[in-house]
């Protein structure tokens, strides 16, 4: 008789990312990830005394995907990438942007809260890198993309928009632009 599988942590928690993923927040639960894990619900309940506990751990993991996925850019215009990257995960993984950005689980409670974080460092050092800007500047040019990109992808999410990335380009572009240039103004 082969020795039974031991549920690590972790897989509960790939497992609950999944749920997430394929079906929505609102759909993690004790049975849904142990169903995932062909288990019983023992071990999911075993690692996690909440199921509200281990939505935070698969809302931890789902910021840590997010972030790999805006810096894996293939392109020369490391900001432009990063804005469409954002917009993009909206459309290809419409369960998790609602999870990160509409449910609640956010650690921040403002923007300005999050363009301060940890998690937000390697964005804003690349952004910094390209721009030459001090990072107070920085972070201002950073407000702005943010509320626009985010804009625009929550109106892709909830179906209101169709995703059109070359037109997407072409007004973030414009308001990358006109945000440097309206730091530049005030420099002077």
């Amino acid at each position: 008789m082969p020795p039974k599988v031991k549920v690590t942590k972790d897989m509960v928690i790939d497992a609950a990312f999944e749920v997430a993923r394929e079906t929505g927040v609102e759909n993690i639960n004790a049975r849904t990830v142990a169903k995932k894990l062909n288990c019983s619900t023992q071990p999911v309940m075993y690692h996690f005394a909440t199921i509200e506990e281990l939505k935070k751990s698969a809302y931890a993991k789902t910021d840590v995907y997010h972030t790999e996925y805006l810096m894996n850019v293939n392109s020369d215009d490391i900001m432009l990438g990063i804005g469409l990257n954002y917009i993009r995960f909206a459309v290809e993984e419409p369960h998790l942007f609602r999870f990160l950005f509409q449910s609640g689980f956010a650690v921040e409670n403002s923007l300005l809260e999050m363009v301060n974080s940890e998690e937000l460092i390697p964005i804003i050092s690349t952004m910094q890198e390209t721009m030459d800007l001090s990072i107070e500047q920085t972070k201002e040019v950073f407000i702005t993309l943010a509320l626009f990109v985010h804009g625009y992808a929550s109106i892709i999410v909830n179906n209101s928009l169709e995703y059109d990335g070359k037109l997407i380009a072409t007004h973030l572009r414009r308001v990358y632009a006109g945000a440097i240039l309206a730091i530049q103004e005030e420099m002077e």
